[in-house]
């Protein structure tokens, strides 16, 4: 068996213990809530020195099922359900917390709220100026993201008109993670970009309500669901012990204040095929 641990890359940032010898977990997989799992990682570890939590870069939930499934990680993270091939992997899927998908856009754009319309006519290159849905007179920068990402399946599929959009890609800026998405919308005046949302995002951003809906208002209609999977042939005790850590209520208030939703009661899902 393949087990591949990976060690913290900066453990001083993510735990005030200083780094020494333990067991390292790496949790691997998407892009999407590594924030939230950041903080959620450094409280476990500053009640469990003895064991060091690392995320390393995305490689998106399909990396992350399959570093699990063939035995490379003893835990993924994942932010969007299996599908009907990964079903018969023999994983467990654990959702540990909501996040909402949002568009955010450099505040040269000078918009605060689009509609469903107005979103599609913007990301299928129909609107090239934001003066043109009440904003700035500035070009609209669009950053886009891959096919199978998260946040695409999750608009095409809660958004009106998202299930038909075809993205201009000749004018667009394609984003293969979440934290490029991130620096693309920052760096270019008149970008917009979508992602996972998190409080910090307010600070680097306009995050828009759609249709008067702003994506911390509970009928917010396109979330993800963050979780994290394992397999019963390989999970260790300190998997286990991370896991669990995500129910306790510090780890919720941890959640909740990244502006994400805590699942308040463990669920394992099927590892077989249904």
């Amino acid at each position: 068996m393949k087990r591949v641990l990976f060690a913290v890359a900066v453990c001083s940032a993510l735990a005030p213990a200083p780094c020494s010898a333990g067991e390292k977990l790496a949790v691997v997989g998407t892009g999407d809530g590594v924030q939230v799992l950041t903080a959620l990682a450094a409280a476990f570890m500053s009640e469990n020195p003895e064991i060091r939590i690392d995320l390393p870069p995305s490689v998106h939930s399909a990396g992350g099922i399959k570093a699990v499934a063939q035995d490379d990680a003893i835990v993924g993270r994942i932010a969007r359900p299996l599908n009907q091939n990964e079903l018969g992997l023999g994983l467990r899927v654990i959702p540990i917390f909501y996040q909402p998908t949002v568009f955010f856009a450099h505040p040269s754009a000078n918009v605060k709220n689009l509609t469903a319309d107005q979103l599609v006519a913007v990301f299928s290159g129909t609107v090239k100026n934001w003066s043109e849905v009440g904003g700035s007179d500035v070009r609209v920068r669009v950053v886009r993201r891959e096919e199978p990402d998260s946040s695409v399946a999750v608009f095409r599929d809660t958004l009106p008109g998202w299930k038909e959009l075809k993205f201009d890609k000749g004018h667009s800026k394609l984003a293969t993670t979440t934290q490029e998405a991130f620096d693309a919308v920052e760096k270019y005046e008149g970008a917009i970009g979508f992602g996972p949302y998190s409080r910090d995002l307010d600070r680097r951003f306009t995050v828009l309500s759609v249709d008067g809906v702003h994506p911390t208002d509970s009928n917010y209609p396109s979330t993800v669901t963050l979780s994290l999977i394992y397999r019963d042939a390989t999970v260790t005790d300190s998997a286990r012990k991370f896991i669990d850590f995500n129910f306790t209520e510090k780890a919720q208030d941890i959640v909740r204040r990244l502006g994400a939703i805590p699942v308040e009661v463990k669920r394992e899902l099927s590892a077989e095929r249904r």
